[in-house]
């Protein structure tokens, strides 16, 4: 009887470690050993929280996520933020950003070896010296006086000049939460995190995507960052392209095929 339990017990262990393998797919073999932790770096307007989405569907396929806070202060100090969260891991990263996030992650992977590729999502991926807001696109929703889209708060400490930028109701509701139900683009309006004016029109540094391999999901109807824009900022980095037909926030109403482009680039770390 008891050889039997022994031999019942181990066929049973054989049985859960082919199981476990079969239903864990982050599991496999990587370049250095060691499985990618995925990084996402969310955008202006919004907190980790819009990655929610996306971050449930990797741990649940077996990958390490991590979602820093993104200040939305300055871009270099952004980058810098990032680039020191990034120094606290180890073995390989798939740094992913959303939005003003993708501006944030170009800066702040440049120079370092662990991260194996990039990923934007409706985002900035500017040149060395570019500044964020041009880059939107002539017809983009903030391609308009300013004061018909931001409702300027001063902030302390605020160099001379400097304002905390939110988006009017209107601008938020219907332009940057377009393709989102008008109830839960209500919801979120109340909670959005702003982005200083500064932060808009500081010069890039030397782009992470001219060395790292970039993927890029672009959003067909997206009213923020136009898809004409994202399609030239997309094919200068070289990056490998996936359209859905969204808008901005295609990262809450689509996360499937952005975590989907999100596992490509992983899997392209093996």
């Amino acid at each position: 009887m008891h050889h039997r339990r022994t031999r019942f017990l181990a066929a049973l262990g054989v049985v859960l470690a082919v199981l476990l393998a079969a239903v864990t797919p982050a599991a496999a073999t990587y370049r250095g050993g060691s499985r990618p932790t995925v990084v996402l770096v969310h955008g202006a307007w919004a907190d980790g929280s819009s990655w929610a989405r996306v971050t449930n569907r990797l741990i649940d396929d077996g990958y390490q996520v991590r979602v820093p806070p993104n200040p939305l202060r300055n871009l270099t100090t952004d980058a810098a933020t990032i680039r020191d969260f990034l120094s606290t891991l180890s073995g390989p990263i798939v740094l992913v950003g959303h939005s003003y996030g993708g501006a944030v992650i170009t800066n702040a992977a440049t120079g370092n070896p662990n991260v194996k590729a990039l990923v934007y999502v409706d985002a900035f991926a500017p040149a060395e010296g570019e500044v964020i807001f041009p880059l939107a696109g002539a017809d983009s929703a903030l391609a308009v006086p300013p004061e018909n889209v931001f409702d300027f708060v001063p902030y302390p400490g605020a160099p001379a000049g400097d304002v905390d930028l939110y988006l009017k109701h209107d601008t938020f509701v219907n332009s940057f939460a377009s393709g989102m139900s008008r109830t839960q683009a209500e919801k979120l309006y109340p909670a959005q995190r702003p982005l200083t004016l500064s932060a808009g029109f500081t010069p890039s540094g030397v782009p992470a995507w001219a060395t790292i391999p970039s993927w890029y999901v672009l959003g067909t109807r997206d009213l923020i960052i136009t898809p004409t824009a994202q399609n030239f900022m997309a094919t200068r980095a070289n990056s490998t392209i996936t359209r859905i037909p969204t808008g901005h926030l295609g990262l809450l109403t689509e996360p499937g095929p952005i975590t989907a482009v999100i596992e490509q680039a992983i899997r392209a770390t093996r």
